[in-house]
């Protein structure tokens, strides 16, 4: 029996830094399900997402309950074991029914909640993002791997396509908020290097964090001013535009759990050179759909970004294979259908 009433928990919505969240419950609905959005805080003041309208979102956290009981949901799901996965426990228990939480990155492997193993026990089954995270989550909270479902956020595929068309000069898109993890600095060090060697291209960043300051400023003492652009938070409308005009996509973050910028880079048919930590490989094979690289090795970012950019065929034939990965494993559409699978088992049980 598949639950046609879903309560969601999330920290804040929307935010463009989270924007599976609205493509996840977008796909939901757009299946007839019925799902509400219980925002922990309002969204700053930022771009707004563009999939979902303001119904069926609510912000008043002390009317929750009551909402629910009217609501009667079938499912509890919250993203983040942080407070949405708490919050989400107790109303799942006041309303006598089961609930599943999705663990991303920052809350499995930086900030984790102390008691996460009580969580995961307290919850009907425990969802990650990468198979890496899921390993880890088996060996240092002892979960039973059998309770945890890997389920990759996927893309629109419709959405995210390649167009066929590079911008001129070449064009090297990281999508990342600006924060330490992010590593940004080794990505300023690389390009670098590349302007030291004459390789005509542009870096754009898009979007924005606590560390913009920093990265800001590292760029002007590289005098990188007229090679790499910070061009802020963007919706996906924009996001879309910058894949399809990039030659590369590039990610030299120290943790991830799994970069969705990197699926979507893919999706439209754009190569990656990423560092291998968490979910990044399961997205990027190593010389088959992207190239890989050790953290923090600013040599190796420089070396790989000079081979996408100067190897138009190697660059392209990566892209193909990075298109169809997401087709076979990464979409939307697979990612809710395995979601939904979940819930209807554990509601027939």
């Amino acid at each position: 029996m598949t639950p046609r009433r879903i309560a969601y928990v999330v920290n804040c919505f929307p935010k463009l830094s989270q924007t599976f969240v609205e493509n996840e419950v977008a796909e939901l609905r757009r299946r007839n399900l019925d799902v509400r959005l219980l925002s922990l805080r309002p969204p700053a003041d930022e771009p707004r997402h563009e999939i979902l309208s303001a119904d069926g979102v609510y912000y008043d956290t002390d009317a929750f309950s009551s909402l629910l009981r009217s609501f009667r949901p079938q499912i509890v799901h919250a993203h983040f074991a942080t407070e949405p996965t708490a919050v989400a426990s107790a109303l799942a228990t006041a309303a006598g029914v089961p609930f599943t939480f999705t663990a991303h990155g920052y809350d499995v492997y930086r900030r984790p909640p102390a008691d996460f193993a009580a969580r995961a026990a307290a919850a009907a089954a425990v969802v990650t993002v990468s198979h890496a995270n899921a390993r880890h989550l088996q060996t240092t909270y002892s979960i039973d791997r059998r309770r945890i479902k890997v389920l990759p956020c996927g893309v629109d595929t419709a959405r995210f396509r390649p167009r066929g068309v590079h911008a001129e000069p070449p064009h090297v898109v990281c999508v990342a908020r600006l924060v330490p993890v992010k590593n940004l600095g080794v990505l300023l060090e690389a390009c670098r290097m590349l302007r030291e060697r004459r390789r005509e291209f542009r870096c754009v960043i898009v979007g924005d964090g606590r560390s913009r300051n920093e990265v800001v400023a590292l760029r002007d003492r590289l005098q990188l001013e007229r090679v790499v652009d910070l061009v802020g938070p963007a919706p996906p409308r924009e996001v879309v535009a910058w894949w399809r005009r990039a030659t590369a996509a590039v990610l030299t973050s120290d943790s991830e759990g799994m970069p969705l910028s990197l699926i979507e880079a893919a999706a439209c048919g754009v190569p990656a050179l990423a560092t291998a930590v968490g979910g990044a490989p399961e997205v990027v094979e190593d010389g088959v759909t992207g190239l890989l690289v050790a953290p923090g090795d600013v040599t190796a970012v420089a070396a790989g970004l000079d081979r996408l950019l100067r190897d138009t065929r190697f660059a392209a034939r990566l892209g193909a294979a990075a298109r169809r990965r997401v087709e076979e494993r990464f979409s939307l559409a697979r990612q809710v259908d395995a979601l939904v699978s979940l819930w209807s088992s554990l509601a027939a049980t």
